[in-house]
């Protein structure tokens, strides 16, 4: 399985093939569209992300000792925003998600290039993930 990092370098490199902010946001696009629908029983009020100003819900599944992200929204390049992070971040363990520094979002120029709408939006989907990141981690304690 490939690191956090690894994945980050991916991301870097497949956005570095587009010169044109026009074609990134059209590859967000692309992104949100191939993410896997998210089952209607999990668009709960619990998995709606504070701070979006477009509906985004984020579950989260441990399985085995790695959280599973799956996410949908109903704005089209925020859902390629949250597909890019789950890209990134699912199957790892609390641990390496709490440690990730996530770099690539400025490399790629996402931050730059977002609306500050928008932008706070991709911290509240970072912040969210990383506190159930933080949950499990805590659970896992609990445990030992």
């Amino acid at each position: 399985m490939k690191s956090i990092n690894e994945l980050q370098d991916e991301v870097i490199a497949e956005f570095s093939d587009f010169d044109d902010w026009m074609d990134r946001y059209q590859m967000l696009i692309d992104l949100g569209n191939d993410l896997d629908a998210l089952s209607d029983k999990y668009k709960t009020e619990q998995n709606l992300i504070d701070g979006c100003q477009s509906r985004v819900w984020l579950q989260c599944d441990d399985v085995d000792g790695r959280l599973v992200f799956t996410a949908d929204s109903d704005a089209l390049i925020v859902k390629g925003i949250i597909a890019l992070l789950i890209q990134v971040l699912s199957g790892h363990t609390p641990k390496e998600i709490l440690d990730a520094d996530l770099y690539f979002i400025d490399r790629i120029g996402l931050r730059e290039h977002l609306s500050p709408t928008r932008s706070n939006g991709l911290l509240a989907m970072v912040k969210q993930i990383k506190a159930y990141a933080l949950a499990y981690e805590a659970k896992e304690h609990e445990k030992a």
